[in-house]
């Protein structure tokens, strides 16, 4: 076999990232993940293991002791949950109104469960009405929701109604809240959420490999009273609970470098304090929302839904979503993002999260859009933006 040709240093661009994720990465996160390595079992690991789990209850405001990074992407906390809570024959309630409440459906069929849905348009959230239809019709024993729909910009709101009707159904809920957790107002033990997972890479501006998973004691009783086994040994809750639990017993070599990262992500929520950043994001994103309608664009959600750390704005006239998107890279290096699934081509989609949400991007956001915008032929006022951004913050 021949010897590879030669590869030169590591040098990938120096992107602005402000698409629907990764998420710019503070450089603090960047240094904890240059520490040496200890082994996942070191007594020294062991502490770090502690403080990040303290640390992720105050992030998803809860006080339960299942709470825990899964090693790997925020899809790995999602099945996780879901294949978990989900035993074979069992019915889960999953949305229509996004693309990632069809993978819950289809991580729940491989979890040997039933898939029944609760109808809503892409682009808006549940109705409480329709949850409650679905549920006397069905009577599911698992619900599943999605907190902040990344693929259409829409926030959920009445969390507790529809945790209210789940529970008055004997069911579980589980939240999807990768793109809340650490950016938009998330109350995990107030709104009774059962179970709720996320992603280190969007508002906790980390990059990606130590998932955030909190378990309350209902849904953690199911998982070790399963008949079953969960069908994944490596995300099987009971086994990693031997881990992260009290005993730190062995089941994998966990990914020390990226848990450096997400405990160092996690210091810079508290510091800041998790409300005081709720606030951060309405400010900055609100900016940013201000800017592009003067601009003479149309974000895709109503106010009362709308997410401040994603923002689904549709695309003008006389443009193409790639058009744009090549551009902002290419003269930029600028990154935001298209639409998916019903939305493909639809929308721009464009992030405003942890790290990446502050004033100087909105600004840079604006003036590179407008550039673009303006240059590849739409019909827009390309000089509103930045005024408008302004006379917000």
């Amino acid at each position: 076999m021949e010897n590879p040709p030669g590869v030169g240093e590591l040098t990938p661009p120096d992107r602005t990232l402000l698409g629907p994720g990764p998420s710019p990465v503070h450089p603090r996160v960047l240094r904890a993940m240059s520490t040496p390595l200890v082994g996942h079992l070191d007594p020294a690991f062991v502490d770090i293991m502690d403080e990040t789990q303290d640390l992720l209850r105050y992030a998803f405001r809860t006080e339960n002791e299942w709470t825990l990074p899964v090693s790997g992407t925020g899809s790995a906390a999602m099945e996780a949950a879901i294949g978990n809570l989900v035993e074979p024959g069992e019915t889960m309630l999953v949305p229509t109104n996004g693309y990632f409440g069809g993978r819950m459906a289809e991580m729940a069929r491989r979890a040997g469960g039933e898939v029944v849905h609760v109808d809503a348009p892409w682009g808006e959230p549940l109705d409480p009405a329709d949850v409650q239809d679905a549920f006397d019709a069905h009577q599911p024993d698992v619900f599943g929701f999605v907190h902040a729909e990344t693929s259409t910009g829409v926030r959920q709101p009445q969390v507790p109604e529809l945790t209210r009707i789940a529970h008055s159904h004997d069911a579980l809920v589980v939240a999807d809240t990768v793109t809340s957790l650490g950016g938009v107002e998330l109350r995990v033990d107030d709104w009774n959420i059962d179970a709720a997972y996320a992603g280190p890479q969007k508002c906790l501006s980390c990059p990606p490999g130590a998932s955030p998973l909190t378990l309350n004691d209902d849904a953690m009783d199911k998982v070790l009273s399963r008949d079953t086994p969960s069908r994944s040994w490596y995300l099987d809750l009971s086994l990693l609970e031997g881990y992260w639990g009290d005993e730190r017993a062995y089941h994998h070599t966990a990914p020390v470098t990226n848990v450096y990262a997400l405990r160092e992500a996690l210091r810079l929520v508290a510091e800041e304090g998790i409300e005081e950043r709720w606030a951060r994001h309405r400010r900055v994103a609100g900016a940013l929302k201000s800017g592009v309608e003067a601009m003479g664009l149309e974000l895709e959600p109503d106010d009362d839904y709308w997410l401040p750390s994603l923002n689904a704005v549709r695309v003008p006239d006389g443009v193409t979503d790639t058009g744009v998107i090549d551009y902002l890279r290419d003269h930029y290096d600028l990154e935001i993002a298209g639409g998916l699934g019903d939305l493909d081509g639809e929308i721009f989609r464009i992030g405003c999260m942890g790290h990446g949400a502050r004033e100087k991007n909105v600004a840079f956001l604006l003036t590179a859009l407008a550039d673009a915008l303006d240059s590849l032929g739409a019909d827009v006022d390309p000089a509103g933006g930045i005024d408008a951004a302004r006379d917000s913050l």
